[in-house]
């Protein structure tokens, strides 16, 4: 069976406090922060708060972010987020984190089509968007084998170290 947020290999959940180390792995790879906005370590305390205060609703904090497991083991394999949600223009920047360790074996994929189907039926998204690194070539051909269109480059838009690269927006509108 097949919903908004599962099929039969990725289930898309709600953040769980058992979550809290995998988070911290995660948030604290410091390869990662190039491509999110991350300049420091977040502790567990942190991590912990942000878990116990977090309410999943988008209509309130702009953002709303799920847990990728695999449906059949329940283990987590990365994150999914909605941010910068603007319910007037009915859309969404999204982001995607798959652990090193299951990348290139097409969950990303999966998971893009998931909250696709989620952001379009349930959400009644008009349009979701990304953000990314020039040199992110997985990301980007990812990106293009699921029909997004480049809509934008940003000049000089990311720090990395002491020189800056070009972000590439990417665009799905529904309906069309």
């Amino acid at each position: 069976m097949t919903t908004f947020l599962t099929n039969k290999i990725i289930t898309l959940r709600a953040l769980e406090p058992t979550d809290l180390e995998i988070l911290f792995k995660w948030e604290n790879d410091t390869s990662l922060w190039a491509v999110g906005s991350t300049i420091a370590p977040y502790s567990h305390h942190q991590l912990w708060e942000y878990l116990k205060t977090y309410d999943g609703d988008i209509y309130t904090s702009h953002q709303l972010r799920f847990m990728i497991t695999l449906t059949e083991s329940g283990e987590p394999i990365g994150t999914m987020d909605f941010y910068d949600f603007d319910p007037f223009n009915n859309r969404a920047a999204i982001g995607l984190l798959i652990s090193s360790d299951y990348q290139h074996k097409g969950y990303g994929k999966i998971t893009i089509e998931l909250i696709e189907q989620y952001a379009s039926q349930y959400l009644g998204l008009k349009q979701i968007h990304t953000l990314i690194p020039a040199g992110n070539a997985h990301s980007i051909s990812l990106f293009r084998k699921l029909k997004y269109h480049q809509a934008a480059t940003l000049k000089s838009w990311l720090k990395m170290g002491t020189t800056y690269t070009d972000a590439f927006i990417f665009q799905r509108v529904f309906g069309n």
